[in-house]
C-alpha cells in the first residue's frame, strides 16, 4: 500500500472513530481512561500535536471542539456524569500500575 493510500485509510478510521464517540456520549471519558488509558482529552491533544507537526495553529479548546463536536461545556453539562467511587479507585489504580 503507498502511503498516500495509508494516510487516507487512516484519516477515515480516525473521523469514524471521532464520530463513534459522538454518538455514545454513555461512554464516559473515566470509563475510558479505566479500559483503554485513553479519551477524547487525550484524542484532542494529539490532534493538537498533529496539527503542530504540520505547522498549523490549532489550539486546545478548538481540538476539543472537533472531538466532542460540540464546545466541551456543552458537552460537559449534557452528557457528563459525576465520577463514581468506583471509576475513582479504578482510575487510582490504574494510575497507580503505570507508575
Amino acid at each position: 500500500m503507498d502511503e498516500h493510500s495509508k494516510t487516507q485509510i487512516e484519516a477515515a478510521a480516525f473521523r469514524r472513530l471521532v464520530e463513534h464517540l459522538q454518538n455514545h456520549p454513555e461512554a464516559q471519558n473515566i470509563d475510558l481512561m479505566i479500559l483503554a488509558d485513553f479519551c477524547r482529552n487525550c484524542l484532542a491533544k494529539w490532534y493538537v500535536a498533529a496539527a503542530q507537526e504540520q505547522n498549523l495553529d490549532v489550539d486546545y479548546e478548538q481540538a476539543r471542539t472537533i472531538i466532542y463536536g460540540m464546545p466541551y461545556r456543552d458537552w460537559q453539562a449534557q452528557f457528563q456524569k459525576e465520577a463514581t467511587p468506583e471509576q475513582l479507585k479504578a482510575l487510582e489504580i490504574k494510575m497507580k500500575a503505570k507508575s
